[in-house]
């Protein structure tokens, strides 16, 4: 495959005129390929441009001795969190050549959540969060197409593939690398074989607000594991959760999260897998207004103690700014999008289908549309 560009280089690129430059992401969503083609498109501008990894033997011992390139240029340093010390050698890097290196640190787990002490890096580093492709990524390539994207997921690999076999192979074995590699190179998990059984159950609980009380009965552990191994979960980035949006106009509930997964292709049914789909496009906007306006928005959803219910909310400063309800067909409109309409009337509210042409705003405000015209609006 042809390398795609990412919605990520011109803003790294930005920012390393500055400060270092931190990307985390998913394990395998293109880390790496977009630090190295950032590299290679600035190195020849420089002296040096190199790129070490911490989980290569010759390298890690590298990073250790702190033996890094003389010259002016670039530094890659990939996977340096999984190393107790990392903070300070990186802060001991930048304080010292700043003005020589441009310095991007990558990751798979969130380098914001595993510090292991030491100095503090604030003032000298942007962090973003990278995703897998999303529609809008893919959409000019005519390679791909949504349908491809539902089948095979964002991750570069899989969906290069085209192969369901694949897919399934794939996944499988992702998520045992998260599981078995990532967890226990970063965390101190006591019963791995639990923690596996619960990745396991989670795709058949997507979309609905999960119940850790259950998942505790299920597994026979305590309300605090269970509560423990979905932070560590996300931390990896295996999950996301979103809360529940309340306001005083409306009765919501309060407490309960609902999950969803990076690789959506482990749920079978189209409607969930769908629901995940968009989910995962929405966070990853969410993530790039935070890390690159810096604005405060955020992905929820809706249930009232009614049960009434609307997939997703975005809010900025608090306040809601889209309402969206997903379908596999535009038959009929959500009443629980038609109540959210009617308290907050300057809010767009949108249905988006899967399957069908759609598109045109209804008698109460409400755009009714497709798949491909809505995501296509995002990144």
């Amino acid at each position: 495959m042809n390398y795609i560009p990412r919605y990520l280089e011109i803003p790294v690129k930005e920012d390393l005129q500055k400060k270092m430059v931190f990307i985390s992401g998913p394990r395998q969503c293109g880390k790496t390929t977009l630090a190295q083609k950032i590299m290679d498109d600035l190195k020849q501008d420089h002296e040096i441009a190199h790129y070490l990894n911490w989980d290569n033997n010759q390298d890690r011992e590298t990073i250790i001795r702190e033996q890094f390139p003389a010259g002016i240029g670039i530094l890659v340093l990939d996977e340096i969190h999984k190393y107790s010390r990392w903070r300070q050698v990186i802060k001991g890097l930048f304080d010292k050549r700043k003005n020589e290196l441009k310095i991007i640190v990558t990751g798979s787990g969130k380098l914001n959540y595993y510090k292991h002490g030491g100095d503090s890096l604030q003032g000298r580093y942007n962090a973003y969060r990278l995703h897998p492709f999303s529609f809008a990524e893919i959409k000019n390539e005519k390679l791909f197409s949504l349908s491809d994207l539902m089948n095979f997921g964002g991750f570069p690999e899989p969906l290069t593939l085209k192969s369901e076999r694949e897919t399934r192979r794939w996944s499988r074995e992702y998520r045992n690398r998260l599981v078995q590699d990532d967890l226990n190179s970063l965390e101190n998990v006591k019963d791995i074989a639990q923690l596996e059984h619960l990745a396991i159950r989670l795709p058949d609980l997507v979309g609905s607000p999960l119940s850790i009380n259950a998942l505790r009965l299920d597994l026979q552990v305590s309300h605090q594991t269970i509560s423990r191994w979905l932070v560590m979960l996300e931390n990896i980035y295996m999950i996301f959760r979103i809360y529940p949006f309340g306001a005083p106009k409306i009765r919501a509930v309060k407490k309960e999260a609902k999950h969803y997964l990076y690789d959506w292709t482990l749920l079978e049914d189209e409607g969930y897998r769908f629901e995940n789909m968009v989910a995962c496009n929405l966070l990853k906007w969410c993530h790039f207004r935070q890390d690159y306006d810096g604005l405060d928005i955020e992905l929820r959803y809706f249930r009232d103690v009614d049960r009434r219910e609307v997939d997703f909310i975005i809010t900025e400063n608090n306040k809601p700014t889209l309402f969206l309800e997903c379908k596999k067909r535009n038959r009929d409109i959500n009443s629980a999008l038609k109540y959210l309409k009617e308290r907050f009337p300057e809010t767009e509210a949108v249905q988006v289908a899967l399957h069908g042409s759609d598109d045109y705003v209804n008698k109460h405000g409400i755009r009714i549309t497709n798949a491909e015209k809505f995501l296509s609006t995002f990144i």
